[in-house]
Formats: C-alpha cells, structure tokens, sequence
C-alpha cells in the first residue's frame, strides 16, 4: 500500500523504518537550481498551464485508509495524505480537490484523466511504475511517482494475540485478512506459496477495503490482516478504545509512498517534486506527519520513482 511514532513501536522498527527512509531518500531531489532560486517558486514555474489556469489540482484517493486518507466526523478528507495535499496546494497556490476512489480504481481512472494525481497511501512500486501485473503482462501504460514517505507493513491481531502470531510464517495454516491490490496482497502472496511449499496451505480473504479486512480479523474469522504500520497503529490504537487489535512481529518491507503521476505529465510530475522538496524545508512537513503521529516515516526530500 497501500499501503507507520507510536507507543508500540519499538526503537529498532523506528530505527529500521527511519534507515529505509534514510537510504531511498537521500541525496536523489534537490540540485542546482534549488541554489539560485527558491523551491516554491520553481515548483510554481513548473506547474503546466492546465492546472494553473484552472486554479484547482485534482487528487485522486481511497478515503478509507485512517489515518492516512479517511473522511472525518464532519464528512470531509482527512489525514496526512489529504493534509499534505492541502500544503502542497499552498506552494503551488491551487485549490486541492479530493475524488474519493475505490483503491483498484486509482490507477485506471488517473489514466482515463479524471483527476490529475492519485495521493492514496500508494506503495511506489516497479510494477505500479512499468503497468504490469505480477506475471508481466501489460495492464496500463504505468505512472511515475513523486515519493514523499516511507511505510513498512504490519501484522494486525486480535489484542492479546491468543494464535501466538509474530512472523508471515507463523500465518501457515490459518486464515489472513488483506485489502486487494494493495503492498499487503502482494506480500502475503508470496508467503502462501512458501506455506505450501511448507506443507501448511495459506488461506487468505481478500476484501475491497482494509476497514472489511479487520472486521474479519475482528470477528475471528481470520487470525490476522496485514496493513501499512501507521494503519495498524491508529486500528491498534483507536478500535475499541485500544482494546480490539494489537501490531504484532516486525515491519516487513518498507517502501515509499509516491503520488502518482501519467508518464507523459513530466511537467506536473517535475513541479510536484519541487513542491514537495519546499514544504520539507519549510518545516511544516514534519508538522504535519506529527500530528499523525508517523514521524518515523519523514522522507528528506523528494525522489521521483524512488521505490524498489
């Protein structure tokens, strides 16, 4: 994922996911330019005519992902996706406009031009990046990507863990819980054909979002769900008052999240990074990832197609 500092976070998993950070990030945005001018104003220069014209940038996101996109009590996007594109709008003086999007859809409606970027907790990924699907095949025309955090993924178990779970392979046998199309299906896949090769087959229960997926976990159903970490922080924190779930086992793969952009956007692609680059200097990226209490996940400046 999408596919997150928290009480439960231990400091070697901070430590883990702030190297990744560190390693994916460091040293690949900025340049010259940034010495002879100010990053917000080349990110403004940069933004095409189409959006500057309108006034407006579009985003499309799956508002159903706390605390990174979701809807507030008063209906309205929230969280750090939606925040972030509110200070992205600042640099580029363009009213963000959010279009709630089913997670499978992002990608093929970006394409059919219904919005201009998506910002949905996305994982950036090769396959993500070249259109294919797991098997290679060609699927759509592929996006690049501005990353601007990192995010490893989680185990979610029902609080008290009662099935002993702390690693993938502790999953072999039993029933897991993944929202589709995301970082967590991709991961648990491979571990079903290393439960088989182990002679313990995986099952696993695939819903159209990660709300349904804890639920399952929730009722019992499935001994566990597989989640970005600031999701399974915040479910882990905030179901039931703290007392439905709990994060489990160590992060595995993080990667970073990246607004997708079409291949043939490089203008709006390039402005993205500049602007991204002028809200870290500026200080209020950090305030905004504060509030979410994801921390850990800052990216010191912005890469283009970054993820691994």
């Amino acid at each position: 994922m999408h596919h997150r500092p928290h009480p439960r976070r231990t400091a070697a998993a901070a430590l883990a996911l702030v190297s990744a950070g560190a390693l994916l990030l460091t040293g690949c945005g900025g340049g010259d330019e940034e010495t002879a001018k100010d990053a917000g104003e080349v990110a403004r220069a940069k933004l095409p005519k189409a959006q500057r014209s309108a006034g407006v940038l579009r985003v499309g996101s799956d508002l159903n992902y706390a605390p990174v996109d979701f809807r507030g009590t008063d209906g309205k996007p929230a969280g750090l996706d939606p925040d972030i594109a509110e200070a992205l709008g600042k640099v580029l003086n363009v009213r963000i406009e959010i279009v709630d999007t089913p997670f499978d859809k992002l990608i093929p409606n970006l394409h059919a031009k219904q919005y201009d970027v998506v910002m949905s907790a996305l994982s950036d990924i090769r396959q993500r990046r070249e259109g294919v699907d797991d098997a290679g095949k060609q699927i759509n025309p592929g996006v690049d990507f501005v990353d601007y955090f990192i995010a490893g993924s989680s185990i979610t178990v029902p609080k008290g863990n009662p099935k002993g779970i702390h690693t993938l392979d502790d999953l072999c046998g039993r029933v897991v819980a993944v929202q589709q199309g995301t970082t967590q299906d991709e991961i648990i896949g491979r571990q079903v054909t290393a439960c088989s090769r182990a002679g313990k087959p995986l099952t696993v229960h695939k819903f159209d979002s990660d709300a349904k997926a804890l639920a399952e976990v929730a009722s019992g159903v499935s001994v566990a769900g597989l989640n970005d970490f600031p999701v399974a922080a915040y479910a882990a924190k905030t179901t039931d008052n703290g007392n439905r779930f709990e994060v489990t086992g160590a992060q595995s793969k993080s990667n970073p999240y990246g607004i997708a952009v079409r291949k043939d956007d490089t203008a709006l692609r390039d402005s993205l990074s500049k602007a991204v680059d002028q809200l870290i200097r500026s200080g209020e990226y950090d305030k905004i990832l504060s509030k979410w209490n994801v921390s850990a996940g800052a990216a010191q400046n912005a890469v283009v197609n970054g993820g691994i």
